[in-house]
């Protein structure tokens, strides 16, 4: 599948929606005061011909914006000038994160037996996951206000006797279907919750006639790669969050 980098990116910010993004030299630029690393970090939209000034004229209009700057760059060869020049104005790259894309129409060999509830809202179900004491508080908090006040969501979550136990949400921009903030309760982990959460948005994007996907994970979550490996995801790039200690 042939990557369009710049219409990535823009779904990715569509879907965590920060208060604004602006355009700037190349990079998609926002600004948010929130925990999502996504929404309040500059990422160019091409992986080569970066000009090195653009790193320079992001910081200072964080810096105008009264935020500390940030960046998300993936580590590909195209973009190595802009690595050193990151290291050489003191930043450090942190939170490997894995891009990965995939087709929907792979997920439905075992597609989980929960019964999934979908809105076009965020429910107080939903957002129960989050809050839940499983999860930070601050960072659920930002979460459920960013993913409530995107335009392009669809919310899905699981119940049982006990109450909510799993959400996430699908996102439709750009020709993309993306996949954001996919939590399930600790005690209610590698029962299949986030398969069956995933395999009925997923059938909610072929009702839409959208058929490609991606998504974003830490590569340190394991299990979650395992998943969307199984379900055909296949990782494009690995990016990190430049940041000053």
């Amino acid at each position: 599948m042939e990557i369009d980098i710049e219409s990535l990116e823009r779904a990715t910010l569509d879907a965590v929606a920060p208060t604004t993004v602006e355009s700037l030299m190349g990079w998609l630029v926002p600004f948010d005061s929130t925990t999502i690393g996504r929404a309040t970090s500059a990422v160019p939209i091409s992986h080569d011909h970066v000009d090195l000034a653009s790193i320079a004229e992001i910081e200072s209009q964080y810096t105008l914006r009264g935020y500390k700057a940030q960046y998300r760059v993936a580590d590909v060869s195209g973009l190595s000038r802009i690595h050193v020049a990151l290291q050489e104005r003191g930043y450090t790259a942190q939170q490997p994160t894995l891009t990965m894309v995939g087709n929907v129409t792979d997920w439905f060999q075992n597609s989980g037996n929960w019964t999934v509830q979908l809105s076009q809202r965020p429910s107080d179900e939903w957002k129960a996951v989050y809050l839940s004491d499983d999860f930070d508080p601050v960072d659920g908090a930002n979460r459920v206000r960013a993913l409530s006040r995107s335009t392009c969501l669809m919310y899905a979550h699981l119940m049982d006797n006990s109450g909510p136990i799993a959400a996430g949400t699908g996102s439709f921009s750009q020709g993309w279907f993306g996949l954001h903030g996919f939590r399930t309760v600790a005690r209610m982990r590698s029962k299949g919750c986030a398969r069956s959460l995933i395999a009925e948005l997923g059938r909610f994007a072929l009702s839409k006639s959208i058929e490609r996907c991606f998504l974003q994970v830490e590569d340190e979550n394991a299990s979650a790669i395992q998943l969307y490996a199984s379900l055909g995801f296949q990782t494009t790039w690995r990016y990190h969050y430049w940041r000053k200690l």
